[in-house]
């Protein structure tokens, strides 16, 4: 399935754990330092460095570009450390978030709250996925460096829906099926 960015919430109603979906549009940087700096700014009334409205946020600290290159390598980074600062940047308005790992019961029931969904993508392949990245400019909090938030143009993006509005959960899916499975044997 394919998406166009912003999402809104008609795009994602119909979105389900284990989806697999090519996103094309906007999607901002930022891990760790950046969400302090943010939540900061939400609870000091201050503006933020883009309207959280619609957007996605991708989880990740790509390398410097080589020459020729758009952007170094840029794969996800575990999600659930973020979990501390997640919930504000949803009740702001922010629709998705693409990272890797599981999430916390806080962030998952927040995202059934605000109608938001987190995307998965795959950890290790950060010079496979930069080849979905079109265009990248600093946007905030440049003196970050890696961490800096960052507006990336994205094409055809891959990534699997983990946790969809309605409360499914891909991570919790694959422990079940194991569950009845079992392991596989050699």
């Amino acid at each position: 399935m394919e998406l166009t960015l912003p999402l809104t919430d008609a795009a994602i109603e119909g979105l389900r754990a284990g989806d697999r979906v090519a996103l094309t549009g906007v999607i901002y940087t930022a891990r760790d330092a950046a969400h302090l700096r943010m939540v900061a700014a939400i609870r000091a009334g201050a503006p933020l460095p883009f309207d959280l409205r619609g957007q996605v946020i991708y989880y990740v600290g790509p390398t410097p570009a080589r020459p020729g290159q758009v952007i170094g390598s840029a794969g996800p980074t575990t999600s659930v450390r973020m979990d501390a600062t997640t919930v504000p940047l949803l009740e702001q308005g922010l629709k998705g978030i693409i990272g890797k790992g599981n999430r916390g019961t806080e962030v998952r029931a927040a995202l059934q709250q605000h109608r938001a969904v987190y995307f998965m993508a795959p950890g290790g392949i950060g010079a496979l996925l930069s080849q979905y990245i079109r265009s990248v400019e600093v946007v905030a909090y440049e003196d970050l460096g890696t961490e800096a938030v960052r507006r990336l143009t994205i094409e055809g993006f891959p990534v699997i829906v983990a946790n969809d509005v309605s409360g499914g959960d891909l991570f919790e899916q694959g422990k079940a099926r194991y569950r009845i499975a079992g392991p596989a044997q050699p």
